[in-house]
This record gives structure tokens, sequence and C-alpha cells, in this order.
């Protein structure tokens, strides 16, 4: 069982930067992917981010291209997402959540294997 920690996230103005971070507990095949999908009440949950920490590679959600940046320290065993240009829409509770490659923003948001507790995003306007 990996557990995934996260740390980060917080109030910033629109147009600031935040910095998630996400460490798991062991370096597992089936947490090979590591990233973020978003959820606020009454919405269905987004996917944001992934990366295949197995070669480095990421994907990106259409709403965060450009803006989002994530990134892994695989002797930490942990992934960050750097978000720039912040705006009041991406606002929301941002969960960490783990997978078995071959890795999609999808198919972590849809059906992860391993979620961590969730930090909450404020972005004001």
């Amino acid at each position: 069982q990996v557990q995934l920690v996260e740390s980060g996230g917080g109030s910033v103005q629109a147009g600031g930067s935040l910095r998630l971070s996400c460490r798991r507990s062991s370096h597992t095949y089936d947490s090979n992917c590591m990233g973020w999908f978003r959820q606020t009440p009454g919405k269905e949950r987004e996917g944001v981010a992934v990366i295949n920490t197995g070669d480095g590679r990421g994907y990106y959600a259409d709403s965060v291209k450009g803006r989002f940046t994530i990134s892994q320290d695989d002797a930490k065993n942990t992934a960050y997402l750097q978000m720039n240009s912040l705006k009041p829409e991406d606002t929301a509770m941002y969960y960490c959540a783990a997978d078995t490659p071959p890795c999609t923003v999808t198919t972590l948001t849809m059906a992860y294997m391993y979620k961590g507790q969730g930090t909450q995003v404020t972005v004001a306007s």
C-alpha cells in the first residue's frame, strides 16, 4: 500500500503562483503515474496533470497547459506541480493521485490506485 502525502496550496491573488508537492511512501510500479486532479463542491472531478515517473513525461489538461508544470524528484519519490498565472477558476481542492502506467490525465482522475488527503487552493480575483 502506497501512501501519498501532500503539501503546498493556500490562498493567492489572481496571477500569482503556488507549488504543490506529493511524496509517495514507496516506489512501486502501480504508482508510477503521479499527478493531480481537482474538485469543487457540486462539480465533477477535473484532471489537472500527470507525470510518468519512469520517463519524466508530463501530460496536462487543456485548461492548465502553459500555466502549470509537473515535475519530479525521483530520489525523493516526490512529484511537484508548479502553478503559475493562477485564475479564480483554479480554486478547488487538489488531490494528488497515483496510478499504473500508461499515464493519462483521464485515467489518473477516474481510476487512480492511490489518493492523497487533498490540499485547498484558493485564488482571489
